[in-house]
């Protein structure tokens, strides 16, 4: 695995790219807010994601994980690091993009037919709680769309930016580093239930190993956005011709 690059803040220095208290800190505050979104079975921990409230809720989630992504940032500056550094590659040209975004695509085509495979062992079906948290109206489409942004930015630079980097320091085994951090990722949806955790833990891995293979987020967030996005829309355009279940 390649971690981001950095000059150790003292002699003393572990290799962490933060603190890590920091990273206790971050743990708790994720599993706590799963623990209360899984409760009140929904994707925000204020609660039912239906009717008048699926906006606010979609705001509670953007503002929750771009504060997560500033207190990261803020621990890893205390190690010498950065979130560029975390993220890593750049795009000095519009080629360079597109190559991400062909990549991205590439990945989301072949993860989600193993994804399908896993669901459909499973017998996984979508609960009550992803049934609300899909946009219904234009003004909700809009917003569920910078949700989508915000998701694909957010939990790649925390899950496979962050975590799976300092696990991977603190256990001294990258693959380490990236099963933990899946597992978190998939705890992080337990709202959805049992079954989808096993899948989202399985592409959180997925995306691990694009981060490692491509040594950079970036193809990893433009899929990540992809998935939620479009893939939100048309599950919202299937569900409405199923039972509720």
């Amino acid at each position: 695995m390649t971690t981001a690059p950095g000059t150790p803040s003292s002699s003393e220095d572990t290799g962490l790219i933060a603190p890590a208290w920091h990273t206790a800190v971050v743990l708790v505050i994720l599993l706590a807010v799963a623990g209360l979104s899984a409760w009140r079975m929904a994707m925000s921990p204020v609660g039912n994601m239906s009717g008048h409230t699926r906006l606010a809720n979609y705001g509670v989630v953007v503002v929750w994980e771009w504060l997560t992504v500033a207190f990261i940032a803020w621990g890893v500056r205390r190690r010498s690091f950065s979130l560029s550094s975390m993220i890593r590659g750049s795009w000095p040209r519009a080629s360079a993009f597109f190559r991400d975004l062909g990549i991205g695509i590439v990945f989301l085509l072949g993860s989600n037919l193993i994804l399908s495979l896993i669901q459909i062992a499973l017998k996984a079906q979508p609960n009550q709680a992803v049934r609300n948290l899909l946009p219904e109206t234009p003004v909700e489409m809009v917003a569920w769309i910078f949700l989508a942004a915000t998701a694909g930015f957010c939990e790649e630079a925390i899950f496979r930016g962050y975590l799976q980097q300092q696990f991977g320091r603190m256990t001294r085994n990258a693959s380490a580093g990236l099963v933990l951090q899946a597992v978190i990722f998939g705890i992080c949806h337990g709202y959805q239930g049992i079954k989808p955790v096993i899948n989202i833990t399985v592409y959180g891995a997925l995306f691990g190993l694009l981060a490692v293979r491509m040594k950079s987020l970036r193809p990893g967030m433009l899929a990540h956005f992809i998935q939620d996005s479009a893939g939100g829309l048309i599950l919202r355009q299937v569900l409405k011709k199923l039972p509720a279940g």
